[in-house]
């Protein structure tokens, strides 16, 4: 085993700790890709808590106590999002982490969801009036069918078990009112692994059990019921939304097949200059 490409600049862990955070989580991410679908209504929830208590800096858990971070992508996060609030919006977050980005959205609208498999970065915050934390189990999302104007997840899609991920679609679909607009931000499959086994392996082995490609990812939207599904890019002042239908997928889809065929190293090195296909902002609207 071998450190396969330079530690993060913002990482602040050793390679020794950042190894240990390796073994423990691929060893829980296997338990759950070979769970069954049974097994996976409660695993999801164990095996979280699991990791955030054997990874005591993890980076989500450090990030929490940073306030300085967590302003920084909380501002980041809302320069996406504010284009779609107003006062009479019913916003759900799935997978909100540490509620930072949830409970700044609640000072702009009417009521805020966050929904989570694990109860442990979100311990002991108080939360505003108009917002409910909810636990989910599996990939259940327990609020009102036809309730949710904005639905908003960061970083989730890639965590699912790839059976589950469809299923969790569609629930997010019922949840939306019509027109409502589902907002998936995940990394692209080409210029990963992006969990913690990007350090080691060439493909997600942690608790990223499926990274995507954009094509793969709107046809999953396209099987869940969205009549629309755009990709938003955003680089520096300028914001672009490409429409992915019959006329741009294929376009997509010779370009990812390029790029999949590369040595590793030089895949993940185009694919991840800013404009082509570091991270995916996919939008669906009901």
């Amino acid at each position: 085993m071998f450190i396969k490409i330079k530690i993060d600049k913002n990482e602040k862990r050793n390679i020794e700790q950042i190894r240990e955070h390796y073994e423990i989580e691929k060893e829980l991410a296997s338990r759950l890709r070979n769970s069954s679908e049974k097994e996976r209504q409660y695993l999801y929830t164990a095996l979280y808590d699991e990791l955030f208590k054997k990874v005591p800096l993890h980076p989500q858990l450090t990030r929490k106590s940073n306030s300085k971070i967590t302003a920084w992508v909380v501002s980041q996060r809302m320069q996406l999002l504010s284009h779609f609030l107003n006062l009479n919006t019913t916003f759900l977050e799935v997978g909100p982490g540490d509620c930072s980005l949830s409970i700044e959205v609640a000072k702009y609208v009417k009521k805020v969801y966050a929904v989570d498999v694990s109860n442990e970065i979100a311990k002991n915050i108080i939360f505003p009036q108009n917002f409910k934390f909810l636990l989910s189990e599996n990939c259940n999302i327990p609020v009102p069918e036809n309730s949710i104007n904005i639905a908003y997840s960061h970083q989730l899609m890639e965590h699912l078990h790839p059976d589950d991920a469809f299923i969790q679609l569609q629930n997010i679909y019922r949840a939306l009112v019509p027109n409502g607009i589902y907002i998936c931000i995940t990394p692209n499959r080409l210029s990963g692994p992006h969990d913690i086994s990007k350090y080691f392996d060439e493909i997600a082995t942690g608790f990223h059990l499926k990274e995507y490609t954009v094509t793969e990812l709107a046809e999953l939207f396209r099987r869940a019921g969205f009549v629309k599904i755009s990709l938003y890019k955003s680089y520096q002042r300028t914001n672009l939304e490409i429409p992915l239908n019959s006329a741009t997928l294929p376009i997509f889809r010779v370009c990812e097949n390029f790029l999949d065929i590369l040595p590793y190293f030089l895949r993940r090195k185009i694919a991840s200059l800013p404009i082509l296909f570091r991270g995916m902002t996919v939008i669906g609207i009901k």
